[in-house]
Formats: C-alpha cells, sequence, structure tokens
C-alpha cells in the first residue's frame, strides 16, 4: 500500500502551482545610496486587475494627490474645492482630455483605458502638475523613506531568470514614461535611477490667473 500512496503524493507535488514569492527592491539615485522615496515600481508583466473608481481634487490651486496609481479602466473624478474655477486637461498619448473651466464636480468621470503615465495641467493655473499612473499589473507599490517597496509575486520566479520592473518617480528627467530595468529573481535588488532637482514653486498668480480668480 506504501507504494501507491507515495506516488499520490509525487503527483500532488508535480500538479501543484508554484508558492508565491517576494522581491523587496530598494531604489537610490543620481549614482549614490540616497533613497528615492515615492517611487512606483511595478512588474513589466500585465496580470488580472480590478478597476477602481478614485479622484483627483483640486484644493488651494493644486491637485490632490500629486500621483494617483490606478489599474486599467479605471474611473477618476476631478472635483473642484477651490473658490475659483480650474480647467482640467492632459494631452498624454495615454490619456487626452479637456475638462473645461468648471466650479464643483463635473458630471461624468475620466475613464483611463489604457497603460502610461498621464500627465495633468490646468490651463488657468501654469503651476499646477499632477500625474496618473495607470498600469495593467497588480504587483506595484510605492518606496517608503528608505528606498524600499517589497513586491508579492503570484509564482516564484525561476532562481536564474531575471524580471522586468518599471519604476517611476515625478522627478524623472522624462516624467511621461518610467524607467525601465532588470532584476536578478531573488528576495532583494538595488534599482538606481536619475532624478532632477525638485522644481521651484511659484505661489504668485500671474495676470491671467487673477482674471479667473473670482469667477
Amino acid at each position: 500500500m506504501r507504494k501507491p500512496i507515495a506516488l499520490f503524493l509525487a503527483s500532488l507535488l508535480t500538479s501543484a502551482p508554484a508558492m508565491s514569492s517576494e522581491l523587496t527592491v530598494t531604489v537610490t539615485f543620481n549614482g549614490g545610496n540616497e533613497p528615492v522615496e515615492g517611487a512606483v515600481v511595478y512588474l513589466d508583466e500585465p496580470d488580472n486587475t480590478t478597476p477602481v473608481t478614485a479622484e483627483i481634487y483640486q484644493k488651494d490651486r493644486k491637485f490632490h494627490p500629486h500621483a494617483l496609481v490606478i489599474p486599467i479602466g479605471s474611473r477618476v473624478e476631478f472635483p473642484n474645492r477651490d473658490n475659483t474655477q480650474h480647467h482640467v486637461y492632459s494631452f498624454s498619448p495615454a490619456k487626452t482630455f479637456n475638462i473645461e473651466l468648471y466650479a464643483g464636480k463635473p458630471e461624468a468621470p475620466v475613464v483611463f483605458d489604457k497603460p502610461g503615465i498621464v500627465e495633468l495641467g490646468c490651463n488657468i493655473h501654469d503651476n499646477m502638475q499632477a500625474f496618473i499612473v495607470v498600469t495593467e499589473t497588480s504587483v506595484i507599490g510605492r518606496t517608503d523613506a528608505a528606498g524600499r517597496i517589497t513586491l508579492t509575486l503570484e509564482q516564484k520566479p525561476p532562481a536564474e531568470s531575471r524580471l522586468g520592473l518599471n519604476i517611476w518617480h515625478p522627478r524623472l528627467s522624462d516624467n511621461t514614461r518610467p524607467v525601465k530595468r532588470k532584476l536578478d529573481a531573488g528576495n532583494t535588488g538595488t534599482i538606481n535611477i536619475e532624478l532632477v532637482p525638485e522644481p521651484a514653486m511659484e505661489d504668485a498668480m500671474d495676470l491671467l490667473q487673477q482674471r479667473f480668480r473670482e469667477l
């Protein structure tokens, strides 16, 4: 009787799906060891994602949040909580749209049906800027203050394989697309990216902004 039982257990082992695993990534910048906080790191391979409904609101002539991460097919509301009107637009290939001068909440949300980086602006307030990262993978996260993120992989990759990762941050010199890197499929890895200095915030309104402030 022992041989059939052993064969049965062996068949279970060979047919069972590979166990999940974790990959911890540390992101540093400009060739040094300084950590990058808030970098979006995601696997460069589509899987099953579920669309969500989210919002980016305008308050104190800023977008909140500055960077939103959503799965493909998600809907985003753009409520205006300022006492002035805004004109929200994007010319990004991943999503082109234009919500003309408005107060309150637009009637319909915007659906983001392509992966990529969507840059937002306001036609009235030039300093207003925000980004939407639209992805096709659920293996995604943002780095903490130490520049680290741990991603959970649904299946454990072969030990000698290399994983494709996308890394995006608003201070990339070209922040309209993620940086692509390959990383060994071990438990940990470090990726270095190039960042530009934090842009100076100009709070003074120009004449056009002043004109529309009380509309």
